[in-house]
């Protein structure tokens, strides 16, 4: 096994660089025969949602998940029967052909843990609630009862760190945003410098005992939380001369379209920066669905050199960004790109969808159906839907009908020039158009631009101008970064549409990417609007993929929230089925949050933000939150819902389904 040393001066702060592609090298971590970070491949994992005590149910579920692409399986272990059962599944595994590592999940029993770690390959431990407290109390601690406190927790985790030495075992240490302990919110609060001090202090307790065989995580439902906490972790590791393997994931990211679109503007926004050794995609689905989206997020780096990045991008023209740079804009706290306001678009105003509607039949008006404008042809009018989008080009097309009063129209500027009405259309020019254009918009102006093109950019009239920035680099995140930062150093605050155009994409795959590259830069605070052009590709599946970024970015929130846990052995009620009757009930609620868990290890602090929670506290027994206060306790399943539902009506923030 190779120790790979930490380069300690990232020229990206917390990644290799913030303009070519270069992986961060981690040490390399064994787990069974495959290796972990260093110069091996992204990783693959899942995680069983069987009893564990069902040695028969979990060894099969497990074999699906390897089928499925699963290179680890994590299987929770929440007593020690439990973690004695593993050694019955592993056996059962081995006798089928199968020798898949086994990663012991912990909450709360540190005897589960060393019994485990005598039996898997790995153990994952959370350092919230390992041997922390976690009471939900707003505690004080003195800095000596802080320390006294820490030198408790220490003499619990040393047998574990040993046990682990002695098997050869490896080891998670998964800090959970919403599972931060007392202790650590008493100092940092519930931020992610507390997700990162709260992995420091367990890392450093293995290091005093030269115990290097670890994993780091830094989860959260919330993405810009858990991308800032990696971040930092990183920061913080090199600056302590440390490169532990990062495990990525979000949790609670809930199930379908919104699920894998939130799992992707998280995990992909640190990929495309180079961090990430393994990734677990949480859906509430079955997990054998997880490894294929995990594993189409992972290939894409795949042909991505780890030692020279991607050289292609360092041509005439790039704007490499350097550290000194990085002080126009934060990457470990959201703060949204100052601009000045242009017809509603930039400034406060929330980001814009744009849609390419070019190649669709303009006779008829039915087809706005797809991009939430609902044509009544008796009534002659348009009904709007939560997720209507805000502009739609025609590029050289014209329709024969009346478009909705408030739904924008882009032509080209020589189309545009010659329309008789120009009343809410507006004109799209190349760079070049708009300086030899003795004719503009007074009030709207969208200049198409290349990542590229900054410095050959005329200052001139760019007034009530929206750019339309757009890249054909592989990295193009990166290059559309580069942008905004030197829009930032001119103090341009012009506001920017943000546009990729993909072809030759199956709609899985689309959505996945377009959440990677777009995500990342509104998870930054950069991007005014969203434009993503894929010819050939359903309406509704670009309409839906723009409004699902904006509000896993947390940057536009178009409908209700669900904040669902994936499911595991500890899951006291079915959750897919939970989860769509809830949804049934509440999804019309817009900009609510609902966390819905299986147990009370994802209870009230894995839903983090959410408005209320539905939490499994016992067989047919729920717990009803409002935030994290319990609002009423084992509710039986039958009547749980119809509570839930009148705490939100007394509270005000019910509406009638339409």
């Amino acid at each position: 096994m190779e120790n790979l040393s930490v380069k300690h001066d990232l020229e990206g702060g917390y990644c290799n660089s913030l303009t070519t592609y270069s992986r961060f090298l981690t040490r390399e971590v064994k787990i069974g025969d495959i290796a972990l970070g260093g110069h091996n491949p992204i990783r693959i994992q899942s995680m069983t949602t069987t009893d564990t005590m069902d040695t028969i149910g979990t060894a099969e579920q497990t074999i699906r998940m390897v089928e499925s692409g699963c290179e680890y399986v994590r299987i929770t272990a929440p007593s020690i029967k439990e973690a004695e059962n593993l050694a019955n599944i592993k056996k059962e595994l081995r006798f089928r052909g199968y020798d898949v590592p086994l990663i012991a999940d912990i909450h709360f029993t540190p005897n589960a843990a060393e019994m485990a770690a005598r039996i898997v390959e790995k153990v994952r431990v959370n350092p919230g609630n390992y041997a922390d407290k976690k009471k939900f109390e707003n505690l004080e601690y003195t800095q000596d009862a802080y320390t006294a406190e820490l030198e408790r927790i220490n003499k619990k985790f040393i047998p574990l760190i040993k046990i682990c030495k002695e098997y050869g075992t490896a080891m998670r240490i998964g800090t959970n945003h919403g599972s931060l302990s007392d202790r650590i919110m008493s100092h940092y609060g519930d931020t992610p410098r507390g997700m990162v001090e709260s992995a420091m202090e367990f890392i450093r307790m293995c290091e005093a005992e030269n115990y290097y065989n670890l994993v780091i995580s830094m989860k959260a439902s919330n993405t810009q939380v858990m991308v800032q906490a990696y971040r930092l972790l990183v920061e913080t590791m090199a600056k302590e001369g440390m490169n532990y393997p990062l495990h990525l994931g979000v949790t609670e990211a809930g199930d379908g379209e919104d699920g894998r679109i939130k799992s992707a503007v998280g995990i992909g926004t640190l990929l495309e920066d180079g961090l990430g050794d393994t990734i677990r995609v949480s859906l509430t689905e079955d997990p054998e669905f997880e490894a294929p989206v995990a594993k189409a997020l992972a290939d894409r780096y795949v042909k991505r050199s780890l030692k020279h990045g991607d050289r292609s991008l360092q041509f005439s023209g790039k704007l490499p960004i350097k550290n000194a740079q990085l002080q126009t804009y934060s990457p470990y706290a959201y703060s949204r790109r100052v601009t000045e306001p242009v017809q509603h678009i930039g400034g406060h105003h929330h980001p814009v969808v744009m849609i390419d509607v070019s190649d669709e039949n303009l006779k008829d008006p039915y087809f706005l159906n797809a991009v939430g404008y609902n044509y009544s042809a008796g009534l002659d009018k348009y009904n709007l839907t939560d997720q209507a989008c805000d502009l739609v080009f025609l590029g050289d097309n014209l329709p024969s009908f009346s478009f909705p009063g408030n739904l924008k129209q882009i032509y080209n500027h020589k189309t545009w020039l010659a329309l008789r009405d120009k009343h809410n259309c507006h004109p799209v020019f190349s760079l070049d158009e708009f300086n030899a254009s003795t004719i503009k918009d007074e009030h709207l102006n969208f200049v198409e631009i290349d990542a590229t093109q900054f410095n050959h950019l005329s200052l001139r009239q760019l007034v009530n101008v929206v750019f339309i920035l757009n890249t054909s680099a592989q990295h193009g995140m990166a290059e559309q970064r580069a942008f905004f930062v030197a829009l930032q150093e001119k103090n341009l605050q012009i506001p920017v549409i943000i546009k990729r155009t993909y072809k030759d994409l199956d709609a899985d795959n689309l959505q996945l990417y377009a959440a990677t590259d777009l995500g990342a830069l509104f998870t930054d605070g950069f991007g005014d609007g969203i434009w993503i052009d894929a010819a050939g590709q359903n309406l509704a599946l670009l309409n839906a993929t723009s409004f699902g970024i904006l509000q896993a970015t947390r940057t536009r929130i178009s409908k209700t929230e669900y904040i669902s846990c994936p499911s595991c052995g500890r899951t006291l009620f079915d959750l897919q089925e939970t989860t769509q009757l809830i949804r049934s009930r509440t999804d019309h609620l817009k900009g609510l949050k609902i966390g819905i868990m299986g147990c009370i290890v994802n209870g009230p602090g894995e839903m983090a933000d959410a408005d209320y929670g539905y939490v499994g506290t016992g067989p047919d027994k729920i717990t009803l939150y409002r935030g994290q206060e319990v609002v009423k306790k084992n509710v039986n399943t039958a009547f749980a819902l119809d509570e839930l539902i009148d705490i939100i009506k007394g509270d005000g923030n019910w509406i009638e389904k339409v």
